[in-house]
């Protein structure tokens, strides 16, 4: 095990997305334990805050400016419209890796807990290159929450999407694994999949997810449903395998039908069969439409991808701490 000795540069990366109630809040905690870290010589004095306003409708980008001028570790991106989260911790790192040594992904809710940024940072140290903040528990979820994301992670398990269980996108990475990992061109983002393809010397630590203090959810039930649909697609044909191996089973069944037919006709004991017909439409057209419409999803990725079209624009940048830092060796 590698230790490191020098002090890094920290990024701390938070997308935000209509969170004007929180921000000001989350700023003020964020920087006390920056703070904190820098009096243990954790951190260098020129680590900062890097807050992706992804094209909020509320006061979100005013608070960032007015909070720039008495917070000098600031930096606010302003991206032209809401491009989705992924795309906007994206634009954060990609903006963030221009400055920090390590950066460090959570959301601005501050449901996931930065005291667990020291532990972090010192796993870092011991040579990690990777560091994922993995909630310890799903008591505080309801019980709809806590066993469909069980779930999903064994879906996904299934389906050979690697993930890390009870990981979200509260992690921190190295220079070197940013770098890697922005090298991926794909369009269809999933960072909790991407991340664990970049390798590196990887460890997990532990921390309780507590309640939003203010605002609104931003991820309600439909939009976490199509969140993991878009993860397991971009990440595994199995679906399309799976729809392979329903299609051979049905046609087994079918040929067995036939055989049945066949000799129920030459023995003379046929029946009207309205019912088994309309349950063999029903099936099978159902079947189909589920079919079409997995293929679809893997055709729409395509066209997505073949476009390679940017995944984020910046519209406005601010904070002095950006120009001071690019003065600095």
């Amino acid at each position: 095990m590698t230790l490191r000795k020098e002090k890094p540069r920290l990024g701390l990366i938070l997308p935000a997305y209509n969170e004007q109630e929180v921000l000001p809040t989350t700023l003020t905690r964020l920087h006390d334990i920056k703070l904190e870290l820098i009096k243990n010589n954790l951190i260098s004095m020129n680590s900062f805050i890097l807050v992706v306003d992804d094209g909020s409708s509320d006061e979100t980008w005013q608070i960032l400016q007015q909070k720039e001028l008495t917070h000098a570790d600031l930096i606010g991106v302003k991206l032209s419209r809401n491009f989705g989260h992924q795309a906007a911790l994206l634009a954060g790192m990609t903006e963030g890796a221009k400055l920090a040594d390590i950066l460090i992904t959570l959301d601005a809710d501050l449901q996931d807990s930065p005291e667990v940024i020291q532990n972090m940072i010192l796993k870092y140290n011991e040579g990690n290159e990777i560091v994922y903040g993995v909630r310890s528990s799903r008591k505080e979820d309801t019980w709809f929450k806590r066993n469909s994301a069980l779930f999903f992670y064994k879906i996904s398990s299934l389906l050979g999407v690697k993930l890390i269980p009870n990981h979200a996108d509260f992690r921190l990475m190295s220079w070197t694994a940013v770098q890697e990992l922005l090298k991926m061109p794909e369009r269809n983002v999933f960072l909790r999949a991407m991340v664990p393809l970049v390798g590196y010397q990887s460890t997990q630590v532990f921390y309780e997810r507590r309640e939003r203090q203010a605002g609104q959810s931003k991820y309600p039930l439909k939009k976490m449903l199509s969140f993991a649909i878009d993860g397991i697609t971009s990440f595994s044909v199995q679906p399309i395998r799976l729809l392979f191996g329903i299609g051979t089973l049905i046609l087994s069944v079918a040929g067995l039908e036939i055989i049945y037919t066949l000799f129920a006709k030459i023995f003379g004991n046929t029946e009207a069969g309205w019912s088994s017909l309309m349950i063999s439409i029903w099936l099978l057209g159902g079947i189909n439409l589920i079919a079409i419409s997995i293929v679809g999803v893997y055709i729409g990725k395509i066209f997505n991808e073949v476009k390679q079209r940017p995944l984020f624009h910046i519209e406005d940048e601010t904070g002095s701490f950006v120009k001071n830092s690019k003065q600095v060796s």
